[in-house]
């Protein structure tokens, strides 16, 4: 009898171990992209509410991303606008959804900025 119920116990640990397993999230990999400003908004005369409100919804969308978990950081050289970059390190599941996220970046989408995207793996954070 102990064994049975040693036998039905493995088994039941291992059906839950089974599920649990099958359930997990799939493996994410990590990119990233560059921003660079185009070359006609180099200067800020440039400028008008227009570009302003593009960065405003290039910015609200990372910031939701990295609430939901995908994005891990964004930001921007403090250079000249000539000279400034920005990096947005990312998880997509596959470069063709990495690629996605990318392109359709208001800032990318209105032609504000170019983008390139890299695989990456972040090898230190910050705890």
């Amino acid at each position: 009898m102990k064994v049975r119920t040693v036998t039905a116990l493995l088994l039941l640990t291992l059906l839950a171990a089974g599920r649990a397993f099958a359930q997990e999230e799939p493996v994410r990999e990590q990119y990233v992209y560059v921003l660079r400003l185009t070359p006609e908004f180099h200067e800020k005369a440039a400028w008008t509410d227009t570009q302003n409100a593009v960065v405003a919804r290039h910015f609200e969308r990372l910031a939701q991303a990295a609430r939901a978990g995908q994005v891990i950081l964004a930001g921007r050289t403090k250079e000249a606008l000539d000279q400034t970059f920005g990096l947005v390190i990312f998880e997509a599941a596959s470069e063709a959804e990495a690629r996605e996220f990318m392109l359709s970046d208001p800032a990318v989408v209105a032609q504000l900025m170019t983008a390139t995207l890299h695989p990456y793996a972040v090898a230190l954070q910050r705890e």
